[in-house]
């Protein structure tokens, strides 16, 4: 039996051979691992041949697996002051603590709709402390974004389920309602979480895919759940609206909120919340930074990073200083591409890990204070927006759990244990076009982090093709005083961690489409040479 691990690169990392005999049977290697992140297990008998088989949504000729980083000696512990300085949540693993725990997951979305809550007729539902998921109870390191969308029949002007495309029937029902749920959820958070600050609640998902009611009736859905909510619990952010792309054009978030903001939304929510895509259905050959080198500036506004200044920008004229919470972000395969035993290649791994990576950094540096990762497993009808295999099911399902991780699972525990628990200090000034550098501080006044990657649309097929695994350039960071010398400390975007020297106060790097993070020590350096998002005030 040959066998070889190879790494997210396809880079072979180490390999072998070892006897066997004619029919099934068991052997087991034993490997210590020198390196972090993503390993891919190829085997193939040396005489008879054949490969892997397929399994799942996992393509033939790979077994995969990961190794997590081990950070502490690069970056210490942080303390955190309170629980909602967690800047990282998921989608696709409730329940699943174990891979929320590899992965660095400190938020998750609990369901707390009408139609979850009351599907069978009004007033049925009583708030209690004891009305609270198993998982959070045996868990409450996981924190709660208590998501309302969602009216059941009953409450419906179609008569039957609607995500809040309609505002509710019974209007006066649904704010006694919320006041029941701030009850509910204030009695939660005292018994569970009290070192949580505030408590979350996001009324509208995705309102723009669907929204057939008035305008007024939009905005009145609004007053009632904030009223309602805020008479029973004074810790209570109310957010929206939760479209699905968070700036420039009329159905994203930015549109949402100018249009109902006239109307007297901005009285009736407390932060704003939104979806994080950016490209809806082309990626990974629509990167978040495609746009930013088109000479069309309509176009230029539609990449992520000008996008998230938008936001910020429209937040600050409506309500300054809000907390901005990015509610969902992923990223699929490339269009037109369906699971089987070819797809997806390790190219496409490749490209689905380093986009996937980049959009959440691009939020966190533009201004928001979480973002959430979508999704768990793989899952039907959409291919490819999983961090993880599914091993049983040939299109994925929901809930899955025999799970093989990604190259995008492993980059996203090591960029979770890198940013969490640290403070924006936004986009490094004066990067060539190009390059991608957003600077964080560690909270408590501690070490400096800086992400960067370079990124060229010519290096990235939009029309499909091989993604770059080795477009690299240089780049000079600016990390201490002019004069000085010294070390910082680089981790890769897998965790990897080596030693860079510096001189002169800046340190020379050999940026590529995957981030690399940079660990320094001069806030002050640091501080200078970038600029906070607007309206941002930490987290």
């Amino acid at each position: 039996m040959v066998w070889s691990v190879a790494d997210s690169n396809g880079a072979i990392k180490t390999q072998g051979s070892f006897a066997v005999n004619s029919g099934v049977q068991t052997s087991t290697l034993s490997c210590k691992s020198t390196w972090a992140g993503y390993g891919a297990l190829t085997a193939t008998l040396r005489s008879a041949g054949g490969t892997l088989p397929r399994s799942g949504t996992r393509p033939t000729g790979i077994a995969t697996f990961g190794v997590l980083p081990d950070l502490n000696s690069a970056l210490g512990t942080v303390t955190y002051a309170h629980q909602d300085q967690h800047r990282f949540g998921m989608q696709g693993f409730n329940g699943n603590i174990a891979a929320l725990h590899a992965l660095g997951i400190s938020w998750t979305i609990d369901d707390r709709q009408v139609s979850a809550m009351e599907p069978n007729g009004p007033y049925t539902y009583s708030p209690s402390v004891n009305d609270l998921d198993p998982f959070y109870k045996a868990n409450p390191d996981q924190l709660r974004i208590v998501r309302l969308d969602g009216l059941p029949a009953w409450d419906s002007k179609t008569g039957q389920y609607n995500d809040s495309y309609y505002a509710p029937v019974n209007m006066a029902e649904f704010k006694d309602f919320m006041a029941r749920v701030g009850t509910d959820t204030s009695l939660i958070r005292a018994a569970n979480y009290p070192n949580q600050q505030k408590n979350y609640y996001q009324v509208t998902w995705e309102p723009s895919l669907g929204w057939a009611d008035s305008d007024a009736n939009f905005v009145a859905m609004y007053k009632a759940a904030y009223e309602g909510i805020h008479s029973t619990d004074p810790n209570a952010i109310v957010m929206g609206t939760g479209n699905p792309f968070a700036a420039n054009c009329d159905t994203c978030t930015t549109g949402y909120l100018k249009k109902f903001g006239a109307l007297g939304l901005w009285n009736y929510i407390d932060a704003v919340s939104t979806h994080g895509y950016w490209n809806a259905g082309t990626y990974p050959a629509h990167p978040p930074e495609l746009q930013d080198s088109d000479p069309d500036p309509a176009n230029q506004a539609n990449a992520l990073d000008n996008q998230m200044t938008q936001l910020r920008s429209v937040m600050q004229a409506g309500k300054p200083n809000m907390k901005l919470f990015f509610t969902e972000a992923g990223a699929s395969y490339d269009p037109g591409l369906s699971y089987g035993p070819a797809v997806p290649s390790q190219n496409q791994l490749f490209a689905h890990a380093a986009v996937g990576v980049r959009a959440h950094i691009i939020v966190l540096g533009g201004g928001a204070q979480v973002t959430t990762l979508f999704y768990g497993p793989d899952y039907p009808g959409e291919v490819g927006y999983g961090s993880f295999f599914d091993l049983n099911n040939a299109q994925g399902a929901f809930g899955a759990s025999n799970l093989s991780p990604k190259p995008e699972a492993m980059a996203f525990a090591t960029m979770t244990r890198v940013l969490d628990g640290t403070n924006t200090l936004g986009r490094v000034k004066g990067t060539p076009s190009g390059t991608f550098a957003y600077a964080f501080q560690q909270l408590g006044n501690g070490k400096i982090v800086t992400a960067a990657w370079t990124h060229s649309n010519a290096q990235w097929p939009t029309s499909g093709g091989v993604y770059s695994q080795t477009y690299s350039t240089s780049y000079t960071l600016q990390v201490d005083g002019a004069g000085t010398s010294g070390n910082v400390t680089k981790i890769d975007g897998y965790g990897n961690v080596s030693t860079i020297q510096y001189s002169n106060g800046a340190v020379t790097l050999a940026l590529t489409e995957v981030p690399q993070y940079i660990v320094s020590n001069n806030a002050t350096v640091a501080k200078n040479n970038s600029t906070v998002p607007l309206g941002y005030t930490g987290q």
